[in-house]
């Protein structure tokens, strides 16, 4: 992947390099390498594991994916014999148990390594300016260290989230020097967040193999030493203002000496137009942050000078941002030092668009709106969870959209920034999430609330995430029902993620046990009829699911919970039907339920939805799923993305289905 992987936020004298490509790489089962000082030597030609102490289980299927806690068993071990393991090329950003990596080893190996050399891309002059190189990571799963020409320079914790790491003093014996990146992953704790990868080498019913490693790009990046930071080191860009038609923005400058006047600069524009320009504003003496508004209002004389004007996106002179009319306005923020001379300048854009939850409503830009969404997974045959090109997710929403719907819950994974990017530009609706895990503990907690937090900042600048789920089908809450402790943290996280951002809403426990939520949601597999029946009264549609209660009654100090009644109310999972595969292929083939054939897909597609919302009670929908991923062929599409049924038909019942709504309103 040669394209820039951060495009959403972008220097205009971008120096980089990408790292992806051919790296070494070296299984170190017994953990010898940091013993052997691997990170100071070099990784050896071949490692010998002792005869290695190995998990097996019988995994069973979680009934109806509802309760993968069941499915977790005690494992018996045994010994095995020796294994030389030898030094190889890997290919990044792709894990070494998927074919694109050039390994595609299915074995358990929780410490691995990584090793390739990196120049200096620093011209003389830019040396003297003492610019900085910062090695970034998109995500690596799960606890990575880095060692740059044998000195330790960092490391994070945390899987699906990005972070970079300041390695210009690396440089100072050479412009040369070597990466060695230490990699733990654990197959087998389940308070660690893995999302779908399951704790078997062997995917099974909604689970599939597992991941390790790193599995987005890696890049080098030259920046000025006093910077302005992206979203995940505090710069917000708050666009929901479509009444006053005003930017909220708070930027964070990153390395200005302490008390210096740096100040900063936001210009606005609109399809070539230059819509305003702010004042320079002045960093307090105490804080690297400062609040700073833009004017996002497009005059009758700049509207002249664009090419097209749609009315139906326009409100009090903004350009509002729809899946229909997905309007962009461009940003850049310059940085300026206490001489007045230009440091830094970032390209950005954002959508004006306001969301609100209210009269049983989801709302967009004061209008009700129905969410017809896809539950997309983000899994590819030969790559798995890394996409195989940026155009492969843009080509995911192209195919959502072909088929009427406007948006997705991307399922748990925080998807590769990528996908958010072209969300933005080709309007596309996207519920952010994040991979769980499967048992409670206070070691869980911690690990859960930092990576939680560092995935909202990632996201939070794009207009196309409209809302948050933190947790799905209790995973890891394995006693919500009675536990104190376990729903406490469910409300912190609500808290947390209220805090962090309060313009979109947030789906705390999706599917069941609320605990605090903006969004009554509920999963329901069960064939048309039944479906159908369920959707027609409050009572039916919070009565149990997967023998779960939607809401919690008091327990201990707690109150429980109950669905407010101004609630939207979405389901948020339902479908899953697949069409059986023949005997003679051999191939697994699970589903929720089974079609016959694509004609009879499509009729059972059709009862559900119209079920779903004829009762007129339910505001939004997330048919499982996209893709076809292993062994769960419930997709509407197959691996390699082939249409299993017409999708101009799965179009008009999609198109169908958002317009009965807005009828029923009436």
């Amino acid at each position: 992947m040669t394209t820039y992987p951060r495009p959403d936020f972008e220097r205009s004298d971008l120096i980089w390099q990408s790292l992806n490509g051919p790296w070494f790489f070296l299984f170190d089962d017994n953990d010898v390498g940091l013993t052997q000082n691997w990170h100071l030597n070099g990784l050896p030609s071949e490692v010998v594991a002792d005869p290695a102490i190995k998990s097996e289980s019988n995994p069973a299927t979680a009934q109806a994916g509802a309760n993968p806690q069941d499915a977790v068993q005690e494992t018996t071990t045994k010994q095995g014999a020796a294994i030389t393991h030898k030094k190889r090329d890997i290919e990044v950003p792709y894990v070494w148990q998927c074919p694109a990596s050039g390994i595609e080893d299915r074995g358990v190996h929780e410490v691995f390594w990584y090793e390739r050399v990196i120049e200096d891309l620093r011209s003389e002059e830019q040396k003297k300016k003492g610019n900085r190189v910062l090695l970034r990571f998109g995500a690596v799963d799960y606890d990575a260290k880095v060692w740059i020409g044998g000195r330790f320079v960092g490391g994070h914790r945390g899987g699906h989230v990005p972070f970079d790491i300041d390695i210009t003093d690396a440089f100072t014996t050479g412009s040369k020097q070597t990466i060695r990146l230490r990699v733990y992953d654990s197959a087998h704790d389940l308070t660690q967040p893995r999302g779908k990868q399951y704790w078997e080498a062997e995917s099974e019913s909604i689970f599939y193999t597992p991941s390790g490693g790193i599995w987005q790009s890696v890049w080098l990046e030259v920046v000025p030493t006093v910077r302005i930071g992206d979203s995940s080191k505090g710069t917000v860009l708050r666009s929901d203002d479509i009444e006053g038609g005003m930017l909220k923005a708070t930027i964070r400058v990153l390395g200005r000496p302490a008390g210096w006047k740096y100040t900063v600069a936001l210009e606005v524009g609109f399809g070539g137009v230059t819509v305003s320009k702010t004042e320079t504003v002045d960093f307090p003496r105490e804080t690297d942050m400062v609040s700073i508004e833009a004017d996002m209002r497009i005059s009758d004389d700049q509207k002249a000078k664009l090419e097209s004007v749609d009315p139906e996106s326009w409100h009090s002179n903004v350009a509002l941002w729809t899946p229909e009319h997905p309007n962009l306005y461009d940003l850049t923020i310059r940085l300026f030092d206490p001489a007045g001379s230009q440091v830094d300048e970032i390209h950005a854009t954002t959508g004006m668009r306001s969301l609100s939850w209210h009269s049983s409503q989801f709302q967009l830009n004061n209008k009700p709106y129905f969410q017809a969404l896809f539950l997309d997974q983000g899994y590819w045959p030969e790559t798995f969870m890394t996409p195989p090109s940026p155009s492969a997710l843009k080509k995911d929403i192209e195919l959502s959209k072909k088929m009427g719907f406007n948006g997705c819950r991307k399922h748990q994974k925080v998807e590769d920034p990528l996908f958010l990017y072209y969300a933005d530009r080709l309007g596309f609706l996207v519920w952010g999430e994040m991979a769980n895990a499967y048992e409670f503990s206070s070691q869980y907690v911690d690990r859960f609330d930092t990576e939680w937090k560092e995935a909202v900042l990632r996201d939070i600048n794009h207009p196309s995430i409209v809302a948050w789920t933190p947790v799905n089908e209790s995973w890891a809450y394995t006693n919500l029902k009675g536990n104190v402790e376990q729903r406490n943290h469910v409300r912190s996280l609500y808290y947390m993620t209220k805090t962090l951002d309060p313009t979109r809403p947030i789906n705390d426990n999706c599917g069941w046990e609320h605990v605090l939520t903006d969004l009554s949601t509920f999963h329901d597999y069960t064939d048309g009829d039944v479906l159908t029946k369920t959707c027609t009264s409050l009572e039916s549609i919070f009565s149990q699911k997967s023998k779960r209660d939607i809401f919690l009654s008091p327990t201990g100090t707690d109150p429980g919970s109950s669905h407010n009644h101004s609630a939207p109310i979405l389901c948020t999972e339902f479908g899953g039907v697949n069409i059986a595969r023949s005997a003679a292929s051999g191939e697994k083939d699970w589903g929720y339920t089974t079609a016959s054939d694509p004609k009879d897909l499509l009729k059972r597609i059709e009862k559900m939805m119209t079920g779903v919302v004829e009762g007129g009670l339910i505001c939004g929908f997330v048919y499982t799923q996209l893709t076809d991923i292993e062994q769960e062929v419930n997709g509407l599409y197959t691996p390699d993305r082939k249409e299993k049924l017409d999708a101009g038909e799965v179009r008009k019942i999609v198109e169908g289905i958002r317009k009965r709504y807005l009828e029923l309103l009436k």
